[in-house]
């Protein structure tokens, strides 16, 4: 396995050249960092299942270049949802749509549907512009790491979860940290209406101004990723809505005081930052050996609302 922080254009044909041999290769997302393959080759994509420990009836998502190459993947896509996709692509966005014969059950977890998006991320644009352009079809990447556990949002935080199961013809391109912090929203567009399955950094109040009427459900009718109760979890025990005790990790917006004894694992100034410094503080908190995360976290709308999400389930893990 190896890490190239210099990500050249040869650095991206050598890359996309290692996806099309079969191998996996680590790139950087605006939301998290990606554990890619070729989607259309079972014996590559079994590779990631095995990687993360991910159960295989788990779907994963299809990383495209453009809207352009959504009909590859996608049928009867509703106008609702180009809309969506012509307004948030490149963009942290992920659209639950039916199926093309392209899409086989081992992407799709056995699945009807299949859930694609467009990453707003120069390195991987540019990997999957050059994937396409040697006979590639998009790359499927869930988030780097352990299944259920801290999502990465560097590098090093790929090597560090799954760096010991990456073979060494496998790749970790280098972005610097992803910009948002937290995974994809996440939307069914297979009703008649928009439903929000999972929140990210483009909110239900974006959605309802560009296409009106949408849903949210928390049911599991449609299998995708960070659905599971339990998800997002650090090795320390998260816990909820109190101040910290002496020797307790503690992670809260800036203005609210770190208690004597606590161990301040970030201080964000503002909601954008607490997303961005979320999965940062995790790991930084195991990598201190801390055993209880305590966690304010942010009340509002929109991005608030994804981070109170992976909050919840982190402190269920």
């Amino acid at each position: 396995m190896e890490i190239i922080s210099n990500c050249t254009p040869d650095v991206i044909k050598y890359a996309a050249q290692v996806l099309k041999d079969g191998h996996l290769v680590a790139f950087p997302t605006e939301t998290v960092y990606g554990l890619g393959s070729d989607p259309t080759n079972e014996k590559a994509v079994s590779r990631i299942y095995s990687v993360k420990g991910r159960p295989s009836d788990h779907p994963l998502i299809v990383h495209i270049s453009s809207i352009s190459k959504l009909d590859k993947w996608a049928i009867d896509v509703p106008d609702y949802a180009i809309k969506l996709a012509k307004e948030f692509w490149p963009g942290p966005m992920t659209l639950i749509l039916k199926r093309s014969k392209l899409t086989q059950d081992f992407i799709t977890g056995s699945q009807d549907n299949v859930g694609v998006r467009v990453p707003a991320h120069p390195i991987a644009l540019g990997l999957l512009s050059e994937f396409e352009s040697i006979g590639g079809e998009g790359i499927a990447a869930p988030s780097a790491n352990r299944f259920g556990a801290v999502s990465p949002t560097t590098a090093k935080a790929v090597e560090i979860e799954i760096g010991a199961f990456l073979k060494p013809v496998d790749l970790i391109l280098d972005g610097g940290q992803s910009s948002v912090g937290v995974e994809s929203t996440i939307i069914d567009c297979t009703k008649s209406v928009p439903v929000i399955l999972r929140p990210g950094a483009v909110t239900s109040e974006m959605i309802k101004n560009l296409v009106g009427n949408f849903l949210i459900s928390n049911t599991n009718e449609i299998k995708t990723s960070g659905l599971l109760e339990a998800h997002y979890s650090p090795k320390a025990k998260v816990v909820l809505g109190r101040l910290a005790n002496s020797g307790e990790g503690f992670l809260a917006l800036a203005d609210i005081p770190t208690p004597t004894g606590a161990y301040r694992l970030a201080a964000p100034v503002d909601i954008e930052s607490y997303a961005k410094d979320l999965y940062i503080a995790f790991r930084f908190g195991d990598q201190q050996g801390i055993d209880t995360i305590v966690a304010l976290p942010p009340e509002g709308f929109g991005l608030a609302e994804a981070i109170r999400d992976r909050l919840t389930k982190a402190s269920k893990g």
